[in-house]
Formats: C-alpha cells, sequence, structure tokens
C-alpha cells in the first residue's frame, strides 16, 4: 500500500466496520434473543433501538472532544467504553440488562463514527474527500455482508452470548490500531478547547445552514432506510419466506451488495459530473426504486426475489447518495469538522430509531409493511434534498 491516503481510508474504514458490525452480526440471533429471554420479537427489537438512539446522541459528546483533544484520544476512550459493553452483553441475564449494555456499546462506537470524518476532513476537500470516503465505504459496505454470515456461523457452534465475545476480540484489534497505526491528523496549535459558548454557537451556524441540515437529512432518511429494513428484515424472512439464520445473512448481503458497488463510484462520478448533480439524480432514483417496489408487493408481487432485487437496485442509488452527502454537508465548515460531523451522525442516527420507533408498531412480519415503510425513508430523503438543493429544486417546480 504505497499510497498514503488509502492506507489512511483502509484503517479508517477497519475502525468505522466494528460499529456496523456491532448491529449487522447480532441480526440472525434477534429470534434467538427474544426466546432466550423470554421477550417478543418487538422487544427484542428494542436492542437495537437502543442502540441507534444512544449511538446519535453520542456523537455530539466525541466531536467537540476530537476538535479539543485531537482525533486519537477520543477514539481510545470510546473504544474502551465499547470494549466493557461488550463483554457486559455477553453476560446479560435479562433483556433490560442487554438493552442497557447495547445503549452502553453505542455510547463507545460513537467515537468511530464521529471522528473518522473528522480526519477524512482533515486531510482532503471535495471530490479527493468523496474519494477517501468511498474507500471507507469498501470496508464498512462489505460489513452487511460479512456480519450476518458470520454471526450465524458463531450461532452453528455457540448462541447469540459467543457473538459478543467476537465482537470484544474486535473491540481489542481496533485499539491496537489507534495506539500504534493511526496517526494524528489534528496538530496542537489547530485544536479547538472545549467552550461551550463557541460551541453553541457553532452549533446555531450549523443549525441556521440550510443547505447542511438539508444534506444531513438527505442522509438521515436515507440510512433510515436500512435501520427499518436491519430492524424487521430477520423476522419477515424467516416468518413469510422461511429462511434460517444462513439464508437470512445471504439474502441480506445481497440487499448490501448495491450499496457496496455503487458506493466505490461516488468520487469518480462527483469528480466528472459534479456532487450535486450525482447527489441530485441518486435520491430520485432511490425514492422512485423504493415506491416501485412498495407498489409491486402491495399488488401482490411479495415474491423473495422481488423483495431482494428491489432492494438491491434501491441501495445501489444510496450508495452514490451517503458518501456524496457526507462530504458535501463537511466541505464548508472546515473549522468546525468535528462538531459538524458529530451534529450530522448525530441527526442521522436519531432519525434513523425515531423511524424504527415510529414504524415498529405497524409492522407484522410481512415484506407489505417492510418495504413501506423503506419507501416512506425514501419519500422524505427525496423531499429534503428538493427543499436543500438548487438544481432538484428547481427541476422539481
Amino acid at each position: 500500500m504505497r499510497d498514503p491516503m488509502f492506507r489512511m481510508a483502509l484503517i479508517l474504514g477497519l475502525l468505522s466496520a466494528v460499529g456496523p458490525f456491532a448491529i449487522d452480526m447480532y441480526l440472525p440471533a434477534l429470534p434467538q434473543v427474544a426466546r432466550d429471554l423470554d421477550a417478543t420479537e418487538a422487544q427484542a427489537a428494542l436492542t437495537l433501538t437502543s442502540y441507534f438512539l444512544v449511538f446519535g446522541i453520542a456523537q455530539m459528546i466525541y466531536g467537540p472532544m476530537a476538535d479539543a483533544l485531537g482525533r486519537k484520544r477520543p477514539l481510545v476512550i470510546g473504544v474502551t467504553i465499547f470494549l466493557i459493553a461488550t463483554i457486559g452483553a455477553a453476560m446479560a441475564p435479562s433483556l433490560g440488562w442487554l438493552i442497557a449494555a447495547r445503549g452502553l456499546q453505542a455510547l463507545g462506537s460513537a467515537t468511530l463514527m464521529a471522528v473518522p470524518r473528522a480526519v477524512i476532513r482533515d486531510l482532503a476537500t471535495g471530490p479527493a474527500a468523496a474519494r477517501m470516503m468511498a474507500a471507507i465505504m469498501i470496508v464498512i459496505s462489505i460489513s452487511p455482508m460479512l456480519a450476518p454470515l458470520t454471526g450465524s456461523m458463531v450461532l452453528a457452534w455457540g448462541g447469540w452470548r459467543e457473538i459478543f465475545g467476537v465482537l470484544a476480540i474486535a473491540a481489542l484489534l481496533s485499539l491496537g490500531l489507534i495506539l500504534f497505526v493511526l496517526p494524528e491528523t489534528l496538530p496542537p496549535e489547530n485544536r479547538r478547547p472545549f467552550r461551550l459558548r463557541p460551541m453553541l454557537c457553532g452549533l446555531r451556524r450549523l443549525l441556521t445552514d440550510r443547505r447542511f441540515m438539508g444534506l444531513t437529512m438527505i442522509g438521515g432518511f436515507g440510512i433510515s432506510s436500512f435501520f427499518v429494513f436491519i430492524a424487521t428484515a430477520s423476522f419477515v424472512y424467516t416468518s413469510q419466506y422461511g429462511l434460517g439464520p444462513t439464508g437470512f445473512s445471504i439474502a441480506f448481503a445481497i440487499n448490501a451488495l448495491g450499496f457496496f458497488t455503487a458506493s466505490q463510484f461516488a468520487g469518480r462520478l462527483a469528480e466528472t459530473y459534479g456532487m450535486e448533480r450525482v447527489i441530485s439524480l441518486a435520491i430520485t432514483g432511490f425514492a422512485g426504486a423504493t415506491l416501485a417496489l412498495c407498489a409491486l408487493v402491495w399488488a401482490g408481487i411479495d415474491a423473495l426475489p422481488v423483495v431482494v432485487i428491489g432492494l438491491l437496485i434501491a441501495n445501489s442509488f444510496l450508495g452514490l447518495v451517503i458518501p456524496t452527502a457526507m462530504v458535501m454537508s463537511l466541505d464548508p465548515h472546515p473549522d468546525i469538522a468535528g462538531l459538524a460531523s458529530s451534529l450530522g451522525g448525530t441527526a442521522q442516527m436519531l432519525t434513523g430509531g425515531l423511524m424504527i420507533a415510529v414504524t415498529g408498531p405497524l409492522m407484522n412480519n410481512t415484506s407489505a409493511r417492510m418495504v413501506a415503510a423503506i419507501a416512506l425513508c425514501g419519500v422524505l430523503a427525496w423531499v429534503s434534498a428538493a427543499l436543500s438543493l438548487p438544481r432538484l429544486r428547481l427541476r422539481a417546480a
């Protein structure tokens, strides 16, 4: 790896993948968790909701911390918390204990979402940053394909508690990468000591920036579609289509393949056609694909291949949307990149958690309800784009 930027992107990608692995590796075990802890499926899904909500809020802690202390120390603190919480989750005697441990896990893993994005902003901007973000997405996007398969393999010889044992090993490896391989990218002279007043001024500046908030919500509703899928797919695929843990993992991996493949073209397309044009077309394609899939399923064409291929197409558009939206939202704010990264991540994760909470009671373990909720996220993402991006706003008018 002679290219130092690619090497950095690979390191950041490996670190960033720990959080998604903590979500996706656990998915095949959700029905088993419900049985072992004497809980309903909806109650078992609360272990995901608690993770998403705390994960979102905690990013507001690590962003200012990264601006004040540098990038490495917040990573060490967060991963240490994640390791302790993972051990606690493996020992959970009740669902309440597990929900709390998952929340603490999220408190730790949030650093692996907020800080790497700020590191990218330290090193690059514009299309170069989009290419770096896309390289990170290689690793992050592989995790939804590999994590459920890894979880199902662990379930084949153990149980859901052993899954947390594997995650604890991943946390230890991440600590090693941070301490001995990852360089510090924020020099002391560029650090901003934490002060409440400047932070509030920065928040006001970001919250009143229509473009920043629009791009954040594009990503938020886009990610929400995937969160809704994560929270419901294991029950839909096992109940309606009769898949076991391995079959579910394969179907889940296919759904993630489109996101992974498309994200690799985000930087190149942004450099050729411009980031705003790419995201305008991609978000329109994403909304259209989710609505088309919803119409097919509600018309009774709800075979498993239809659902899997429809989500594959929709997620291909989403793979262009997410990295482009992240870069576009941070580019105008280099002086508060950590805070902007944290606020963006918080808003997106809270949006995802709230969408799960809102749509969860309406779910009945059928694909019709699942794809309807995903289509709702697609429409809301498109509306956010139409309100905030001049190119799409003019086209809509």
